[in-house]
């Protein structure tokens, strides 16, 4: 099929679908959704809309990146701009329906917001409101907006132009107008994108391979599932493209198993291109073949690094080799072989269909571009979002995400995953790219970034990555396998109350052992949080060695729960909830709690009425409370 037959028949089922004479509602479907029950919010709308004898047209969409309003629904009424309504119910969604598509009222003390255009009383333009201003969404430009599985809504809001305007172009044009963006690869390393592939390009040989790096293995990072949910199409334009660059015949999407809808939608999308001529020999006619293969990934941590990816795809237990050579020299089967990550792929088909000089023209000199960001942690509003490079994180963390929530103060940031480090507040104010987080001690990597309030151990959070990084270590070279675990036994003894004098410095110089001995950057950047936290925090490392106190009162073996005499009415509340039987204490009863018994499990603390608040904890400060119940009347 011709690129002007498909976007011809794209585009006709597109407007037909945009001017419906019915209710167009869509509704996100993918992993954040579904696990915030949009299964049952779905059956309700179609349940209610038949039974109201409603018609309309229900649509699947991926995540809009309002993670923390799903269930997302969008209603288009014929002739008027499209509702947002957020953390929808079935309830919710039979009484939008009865309202607005029955009755005329948009429910405005319901809605987020609507889409540009709309003019509804009470209802603000939702890409006027802080979480989606200063967004820029290139990569994730599609997401939320069409059905990812059905190939039409791509091609209709330019999908193949990007690889349609290559195919008229040399290699090395296209490898110059990648050059030209100044996009950086997105999975970690921040390496020039266009470089990479010239690599290869030069490369001698007639068998080459691409790779799209969909191992993503982060804590609290969801970028890449969220974009292979949404747009799996924009991923492999860009990955044709870039085969049609370097010269590359063969593909592979190395993906991890536990993605299962991610999965789905790609194999869908690639029976779609095949049926329409995208994929296999001859290419629209052009001579150019290329085919892809899906392999699953184990959930191997390790194997999101290169050479271990490639050495899982040969069916070899995923372990990093020494380079060079370099996988653009001797990668896949030791052919030349390309690899970028998902985001990376989904920017390059942008850059194509609307050239380099556009997409440079975002982001800072050095740090082309936008990037995308899982904001998580103690934000009030996480998600998915995309931000031009150089945005400072107090207009990501404050702006977008809107704030630390129950009146708490931030604490600091965690950027860039198990490998990146955690910035305090003084850094709130620096751009966010690749040249001023590694000067900090951090990195961008492939888009992590957890937000950390004043309760969070920055021992405990150090521990948490420690814990990580070495559990997923493949122990081959012995800085990583054995560095890593010294440097995880002395975090625990620190965060229990059993450091020693010297155990900080000891960190540090085992922290550059095995930073500067590791073979991949697994091991060399395993010790960037506990450096970072050292270097920022070293004041709650100083108080649990010295002092065996947590000053955030978190690490449970510092730390205990008593309760003030002065303030226990003896309404036994606590003792009820116990789940150890630790507390002490009959009605009007002032209570004790048995130290020796306590599970510090908090739970005392958290149902204790708000008008007594009798139930503290501290960390090294001596408790005088009574050892034994005494009667609430015998109180001074």
């Amino acid at each position: 099929m011709s690129f002007e037959k498909l976007r011809s028949e794209a585009i006709s089922q597109w407007r037909a679908l945009q001017d419906s004479p019915v209710a167009r509602i869509f509704i996100g479907t993918g992993t954040c959704g579904l696990a915030a029950g949009a299964d049952e919010v779905l059956k309700a709308l179609e349940s209610e809309t038949a039974g109201s004898g409603i018609k309309a047209d229900i649509i699947h969409v991926g995540c809009i990146g309002l993670c923390y309003a799903e269930p997302l629904v969008e209603i288009v009424k014929p002739g008027a701009a499209g509702i947002f309504y957020g953390n929808v119910t079935p309830e919710l969604a039979r009484e939008i329906v009865k309202d607005y598509l029955v009755g005329g009222n948009p429910r405005p003390d319901l809605a987020l917001g609507c889409r540009p255009g709309g003019s509804f009383e009470g209802i603000t333009d939702l890409l006027d409101q802080p979480v989606l201003k200063p967004q820029v969404r290139i990569a994730l430009r599609n997401c939320g907006n069409i059905n990812p599985e059905i190939i039409y809504h791509y091609v209709a809001n330019g999908g193949y132009r990007g690889f349609e305007r290559a195919l008229g172009m040399t290699q090395q044009g296209v490898i110059d107008e990648i050059k030209k963006s100044g996009l950086r690869g997105r999975g970690g390393a921040g390496f020039p994108t266009g470089m990479k592939w010239q690599f290869c390009h030069d490369a001698p040989g007639a068998q080459k391979y691409i790779i799209c790096n969909a191992d993503e293995g982060d804590p609290g990072a969801f970028m890449d599932r969220a974009l292979l949910e949404g747009d799996p199409h924009a991923v492999l334009e860009g990955m044709l493209i870039g085969a049609y660059a370097i010269g590359a015949s063969e593909g592979y999407i190395y993906i991890r198993a536990e993605y299962p809808l991610a999965i789905k939608r790609l194999r869908t999308a690639l029976e779609q291109m095949e049926d329409h001529g995208l994929l296999g020999d001859d290419i629209v006619g052009s001579g150019f073949n290329f085919h892809v293969k899906i392999k699953e990934g184990a959930g191997a941590f390790v194997c999101g690094e290169e050479t271990a990816m490639i050495a899982s795809i040969e069916g070899g237990r995923g372990m990093p080799r020494s380079r060079p050579p370099f996988p653009a020299q001797s990668g896949l089967w030791g052919k030349p072989t390309n690899i970028n990550n998902v985001e990376t792929w989904g920017n390059v088909s942008a850059i194509l269909e609307k050239g380099g000089d556009w997409y440079a023209g975002y982001g800072t000199e050095k740090s082309k571009g936008t990037k995308t960001f899982s904001l998580v942690g103690k934000v009030l509003r996480p998600g998915l979002i995309e931000v031009p490079m150089g945005i400072s994180l107090r207009e990501i963390i404050y702006g977008i995400g809107g704030g630390i929530p129950d009146g708490k103060e931030f604490k600091a940031v965690q950027t860039g995953g198990p490998s990146g480090g955690c910035l305090p507040a003084s850094f709130l104010d620096s751009p966010v790219d690749y040249e001023s987080l590694a000067a900090a001690g951090s990195i961008v990597g492939s888009g992590g970034m957890v937000v950390l309030d004043e309760s969070t151990c920055m021992v405990d959070v150090a521990k948490y990555f420690l814990t990580f990084t070495q559990s997923e270590s493949c122990g081959k070279c012995i800085p990583c396998r054995w560095g890593t675990k010294q440097m995880l036994d002395i975090m625990e003894e620190v965060s229990s109350g059993e450091g020693r004098e010297g155990d900080i410095e000891l960190l540090l110089e085992l922290s550059e052992s095995v930073k500067n001995g590791s073979l991949c950057a697994l091991g060399g950047t395993a010790p960037n949080p506990v450096l970072t936290t050292i270097r920022y925090f070293r004041d709650e490392y100083e108080a649990h060695v010295n002092e065996k106190r947590c000053p955030a009162l978190s690490c449970k073996d510092l730390i205990n729960y008593y309760i003030i005499p002065d303030k226990c009415e003896g309404c036994g509340i606590c003792a009820r909830a116990c789940p150890v039987e630790a507390i002490l204490g009959g009605k009007r009863m002032v209570h004790v709690i048995d130290q020796a018994k306590c599970s510090k499990c908090g739970t005392c603390l958290e149902v204790c009425p708000a008008k007594f608040s009798a139930v503290a904890k501290a960390s090294g400060e001596a408790i005088t409370a009574p050892v034994e119940p005494v009667p609430v009347s015998s109180r001074a």
